[in-house]
């Protein structure tokens, strides 16, 4: 059975509603699975979703995350213009803002495999391959330290430019990865970011030292990820 991967790019969307967007085709598939499970003859395929977007400046806490990494007031989250959510994904606390190119893989895994370190490690495969091509060099980091950094060996230059946070049931992920090509970096001043206080963060734009145009960016990830993840289109 050939499995349909859908693509599409949502543009600048508030949190909330493209939260309960991934969240309504993460139970069709999640529901669908149970119910092909109880009714194998009568089987209906899942289809597997990549959702491209921005969002307005939020702050988000991972389910394991502590909410003292936020170092904002409620007051003080308004006055710069931010929200701020509690969800279900894995990891602690981060920034999504425009400028960045955030990435929610809604996928089946039971068509790719079953481990999702693995899934991530295709996914950041696929990043570093972006940068790469931008003439900048990253690696991903050790255990603790998820996402793709720059000079990871160094810990006074160590500094993140994609940070990951995923969930998984029934091998159906949802959440996923925020790359940083504009972001005002300005914002993770108010954050310990992904509960790490000694590491920095960084954005295409600040090691290039220029703007970056981010529909190209997005053209070369959505190509890196079909290689990565062995999709033959996406719809």
């Amino acid at each position: 059975m050939m499995h349909r991967v859908f693509f599409e790019d949502k543009g600048l969307v508030p949190y909330k509603e493209c939260w309960d967007y991934q969240l309504g085709h993460f139970y069709e598939m999640t529901d669908r699975k149970k119910w092909n499970k109880d009714n194998s003859e009568l089987a209906k395929p899942t289809e597997s979703r990549l959702i491209f977007c921005a969002h307005p400046h939020v702050y988000t806490l991972g389910k394991s995350g502590k909410e003292d990494n936020l170092l904002l007031t409620e007051s003080e989250l308004k006055f710069h213009g931010a929200e701020f959510y509690h969800i279900n994904r894995g990891g602690d606390i981060t920034y999504h803002g425009p400028g960045q190119i955030v990435g929610y893989p809604i996928f089946d895994l039971d068509f790719f495999f079953h481990d999702i370190h693995k899934f991530i490690d295709k996914l950041e495969d696929a990043i570093m391959a972006v940068l790469s091509s931008y003439g900048i060099r990253s690696s991903r980091g050790p255990k603790g330290f998820t996402g793709v950094w720059i000079n990871f060996d160094n810990p006074e230059k160590a500094r993140k430019i994609c940070a990951f946070g995923m969930h998984v049931s029934r091998w159906v992920t949802m959440h996923g990865f925020a790359l940083n090509v504009n972001t005002d970096l300005e914002y993770y001043k108010h954050i310990i970011p992904c509960g790490i206080d000694d590491k920095a963060v960084t954005s295409m734009q600040a090691e290039l030292g220029k703007e970056v145009e981010e529909v190209e960016v997005k053209l070369r990830l959505k190509s890196e990820i079909q290689k990565a993840l062995g999709i033959q289109s996406f719809l």
